[in-house]
Order: structure tokens, then C-alpha cells, then sequence
């Protein structure tokens, strides 16, 4: 959890009174990440990236962690138990209204994605709130070079933040493919019939050590972009979001 001073959620209203912070909204989703992962995974991953580069900032600029929004447009992952979609349009209206709220008190929002199938819709939400002269924008949780769901790096991050709830005994591999190459099956078919376990990669020799030392890197290259404001509608400016997204047929929401 973040520090007192950098958590919303552990002020109390005139604590904000004279201040115009900058909130770091983790984004995150409820959704299968195999048999071996939890549900919040996205959201785990979003709320320490932008702990932890909230902490980076102290004493540099006034920033506030928000509490994270677990739930988000996850209808690619719906053929598994567990998964929660409040789907596009729902997320869409979350995020300009969240902003429309927020920026009343505070001087500017970030949205921090953990989940790539939010791209589309958040970057709508974020273009709209921007057209409407508010200082918004999103940053995407993506490791280099990480697999495309499940796999080693998500693995290695929540073997990190949260060891007890991984059950690396389960931990199976699925498609290794680029996602890219994937895509129009995954957009027909929904992750289910391309990867029964839900796994998209290969989560084998995953180890905490290494999910610590992407859970810094993407920590380091938030604080950075904040101090440069190199936020946009698109994600990080010169770095448009990567993550992958699927849509399936007929999930329309």
C-alpha cells in the first residue's frame, strides 16, 4: 500500500483542501489469468507500479494514488469462471465520469492500465476528457518483451507482489505465438478456443526476483514520464500502447 501521504484513500477531505495534486488511477480487471494466477492480477500489477512511482515522486511533485478500479472490459476472457466484463461502453462512461469528478479538486489524472483489451475504450475516454480542456492521460503496464497473457512475466510479478496466491503447481503453457499472429483467432473465437487453460505464453522459470525487477522498471519509466508529462491519449507519448487487445465477435459491450 502506498504511504499515507500518497493515498487518497487515507485522507480525510480538508487534508486536500489547499493542494491540486496529480491521482494515479490504477486500472485493472477481474478476469481468468489461468490456472495458476489470481483474478486481479492486472489490478495487483497496476496499483504497485503506481505505488511505487508515486513514492519515487515524493518530495518532487504532489501526487495521490486512487483506490484501483478492479473491474473493466475483459469480454475476450468471459469463457472462464471468475471473470467479471462491465464491457466497453460502461468503461468508457467509468473513466470520463471518474475524470469529469476528480478534476474538480485535482489538477490532473493518470490512468495507469493493467489490461491491454482497455485500449481502445480508454483511449476514447481519455480523447473525450482531454477535448473537454481536462489534463488527462493513460500510461500502459507493459515489461518488455512480456509474454501476451499468463505467462512468464505476469507470473514472475505476482510471485513478487502476492506469492501465496500463485499456484505455480498448475502453471501450464499455452500458444507462444506473437499475439499478433493469434489475433484473428483470437477475435473469433475468444481466448477460450485459442488456449483452453487461458494461458497465452509460457509462465516456466518464472521467479520473483525477476518480477521485482520489472514491477521497478516500469516504476522508474512512470516517474519519468510524469516528471516530463509524456502522457497522452494514446499512452505514453512516442510509445503508443502495445498491450493485446481482442475483441470477440458479438461481445459489443
Amino acid at each position: 500500500m502506498p504511504g499515507a501521504r500518497n493515498s487518497l484513500a487515507d485522507l480525510r477531505w480538508p487534508d486536500l483542501a489547499d493542494r491540486r495534486p496529480l491521482v494515479l488511477l490504477p486500472l485493472g480487471s477481474c478476469e481468468q489469468h489461468g490456472p495458476h494466477l489470481p483474478l486481479d492480477t492486472d489490478t495487483a500489477v497496476a496499483s504497485a507500479v503506481a505505488e511505487r512511482a508515486a513514492a519515487r515522486l515524493c518530495g518532487e511533485a504532489d501526487v495521490l494514488v486512487a483506490p484501483a478500479q478492479p473491474y473493466g472490459a475483459s469480454g475476450e476472457h468471459e469463457g472462464f469462471p471468475g471473470t467479471v466484463s462491465i464491457g466497453h461502453d460502461a468503461l468508457r462512461l467509468l473513466v470520463t465520469e471518474t475524470g469529469r469528478s476528480m478534476l474538480r479538486w485535482a489538477s490532473r489524472l493518470l490512468v495507469v492500465n493493467g489490461h491491454g483489451g482497455h485500449l481502445t475504450s480508454l483511449a476514447e475516454a481519455v480523447t473525450g476528457l482531454r477535448g473537454e480542456g481536462r489534463d488527462v492521460g493513460w500510461w500502459p503496464c507493459l515489461p518488455p518483451g512480456s509474454d501476451a497473457h499468463a505467462g512468464r512475466a505476469e507470473t514472475s510479478m505476482m510471485l513478487r507482489l502476492r506469492h501465496a496466491a500463485v499456484r505455480a503447481e498448475r502453471a501450464v503453457a499455452g500458444p507462444t505465438e506473437p499475439v499478433h499472429l493469434l489475433m484473428d483467432r483470437l477475435v473469433a473465437e475468444s481466448v477460450r478456443g485459442v488456449s483452453p487453460s487461458g494461458v497465452l505464453g509460457d509462465p516456466a522459470g518464472a521467479r520473483a526476483g525477476d518480477g521485482e525487477r520489472l514491477l521497478e522498471r516500469m516504476a522508474d519509466r512512470l516517474a519519468e514520464d510524469v516528471r516530463g508529462w509524456r502522457v497522452g491519449a494514446r499512452g505514453r507519448l512516442g510509445r503508443p500502447e502495445t498491450q493485446p487487445v481482442a475483441t470477440p465477435a458479438g461481445e459489443g459491450r
